[in-house]
């Protein structure tokens, strides 16, 4: 399996394929196996990530330490992927006016509970990357925090929606697995660091539901120049790409992210970019 955040889904008997999946399909699989692992993620997850805070990825750096979405105060801001809208609420303690979108109901009935148990309501809504239910140019900041973007077929359709809905000079940032990762087994162990399958290999991951025969789960991954690529061409401007060091006092393991691999080698990738 390879990795993302969170790791697959619930522990189901599934068969992996590795083959041509469009953007119905993806979506199609994707939001459903949201909604079955949200659950069990919140409550693995939650206090990891605070139910006011923003986390990058599984290393810990958080946006007040990377500080790549720059002074939020009066900004319309973006989040795609949302989850339970914990990073948005860290946005609206900035200054910020933040709206979530995500591809799964489960996950947004969470972002609900929260809005209550803190006090700090996100306006969230039902959605998808590849079509963005707002207006042109209603937004300052667009940012996902190992949201969406992993799990859509159509990359370009995506990054040109971020696009529409930014204001020109807007900032777009969002963190992805480490595009190198995709060589290697999703395994936080020694098995982890031995490379298994080509980096340039673009065949997406796929996993089949064995009782329905149902695609229950997909990946798509991009080497960098792809996603270099990608932003230049949609009109946007790469202006830092962060690659976290994994802490020396850090001991989580979060699927096939631990010590022992990020010690020696990156798990994420942190891209900001301006639009021109």
């Amino acid at each position: 399996m390879q990795e993302e955040w969170p790791p697959g889904s619930v522990q189901r008997p599934v068969r992996v394929e590795r083959r041509p999946v469009d953007e119905a399909e993806s979506r199609r699989a994707n939001g459903p196996d949201w909604d079955r692992y949200a659950d069990e993620y919140q409550a693995t997850h939650g206090e990891f990530l605070g139910d006011i805070g923003f986390v990058w990825g599984p290393e810990g750096l958080t946006e007040a330490e990377a500080g790549v979405l720059g002074d939020l105060r009066g900004r319309r801001v973006l989040e795609v992927g949302s989850g339970a809208g914990q990073c948005s609420r860290w946005v609206a303690t900035q200054g910020g006016t933040p709206v979530g979108l995500d591809l799964s109901w489960r996950q947004l009935q969470h972002s609900r509970r929260l809005d209550e148990e803190t006090g700090v309501p996100v306006p969230s809504v039902l959605g998808t990357a590849t079509a963005l239910p707002f207006a042109g140019d209603a937004f300052d900041v667009v940012f996902s925090s190992f949201g969406a973007l992993q799990f859509v077929a159509d990359l370009q359709g995506c990054i040109a929606e971020t696009a529409r809905v930014l204001r020109a000079g807007g900032r777009f940032a969002f963190s992805i697995t480490h595009p190198t990762r995709w060589s290697f087994p999703d395994d936080p162990d020694e098995p982890g660091l031995t490379a298994t399958q080509s980096y340039w290999d673009r065949t997406p991951y796929v996993e089949i539901d064995d009782e329905t025969g149902v695609v229950s789960y997909v990946e798509h991954h991009r080497t960098l120049s792809d996603w270099v690529s990608v932003l230049a061409g949609a009109g946007f401007s790469l202006t830092a790409l962060l690659e976290p060091e994994w802490p020396q006092d850090h001991d989580r393991v979060w699927g096939g992210w631990s010590r022992t691999r990020g010690r020696l080698t990156p798990g994420t990738a942190i891209f900001a970019a301006d639009l021109r």
